[in-house]
């Protein structure tokens, strides 16, 4: 009995001392000075749109810098508040690392279509469909003309650019998108000198499936070149117009 009540007690001393090590090792010292900003970018796709620079210039700005305060001084709440008015962070998460140090991990705003309105518009829409603004710097991707409004680019032409972007060959093989006044769709290929008429928005999968199997028997046969306009409007029935002999 004795010697079970013994153990016992061991046991609980050793329970204790662990959770009191661990708890310390995990404790910040209230006299700590933070030792520097981990800055980091999440996303695949660098586009240079945020630089730690340019972070730590915001937060200077802002009175937030954390470097050289103590960490007890420091609101990671108020940096990510802070951060995510930015125009190009999609979402910020800040925290204080192990080593004493402030992390900042950005997941920054993905453009998807540039849009140049008849009306004298210019943006982007990003892949989450909102609009976007990227003073000084420009973006590789489709571009969009025509009688285009913000509800029609944040719907219409949001959805179909998420469409081609899902789509290997189309996201490659399609440069510009151009809406008529009418609100129609045409679209102006990287490979091929014609002009694809697409109609109103919507039904993209059957458009397009119809759209491949042309390209591949018949442009294949014909060249690529031997049609100005092909269009895929209706249902069931393509319609090419040759070129003047």
């Amino acid at each position: 009995m004795i010697k079970r009540t013994f153990i016992l007690c061991g046991l609980i001393l050793v329970s204790a001392y662990l959770i009191i090590a661990v708890t310390f090792l995990n404790a910040k010292p209230n006299n700590q000075v933070c030792q520097g900003i981990i800055f980091a970018v999440k996303d695949s796709i660098n586009y240079d749109f945020i630089t730690p620079k340019e972070i730590k210039n915001l937060l200077q700005k802002k009175k937030l810098s954390p470097e050289k305060k103590y960490l007890k001084d420091i609101n990671t709440q108020e940096l990510e508040k802070t951060l995510s008015r930015h125009p190009f962070i999609r979402e910020v998460e800040c925290y204080l690392t192990s080593g004493g140090k402030v992390a900042i991990d950005i997941y920054q705003r993905i453009p998807l279509i540039r849009v140049i309105s008849n009306n004298g518009e210019n943006y982007y829409i990003d892949n989450n469909g909102k609009i976007m603004t990227l003073p000084g710097k420009a973006v590789h991707v489709v571009v969009a003309t025509g009688k285009i409004d913000r509800k029609f680019a944040q719907q219409e032409l949001y959805t179909l650019a998420k469409f081609l972007q899902a789509n290997d060959f189309w996201n490659a093989q399609i440069e510009q998108i151009n809406i008529t006044p009418k609100h129609e769709i045409e679209l102006v290929p990287r490979v091929g000198d014609h002009i694809l008429f697409l109609g109103k928005p919507g039904n993209y999968d059957e458009k397009f499936t119809k759209l491949q199997t042309f390209y591949k028997k018949a442009l294949n046969q014909v060249g690529w070149n031997k049609y100005k306009r092909i269009s895929i409007e209706f249902n069931n029935q393509i319609i090419g117009t040759k070129k003047d002999q």
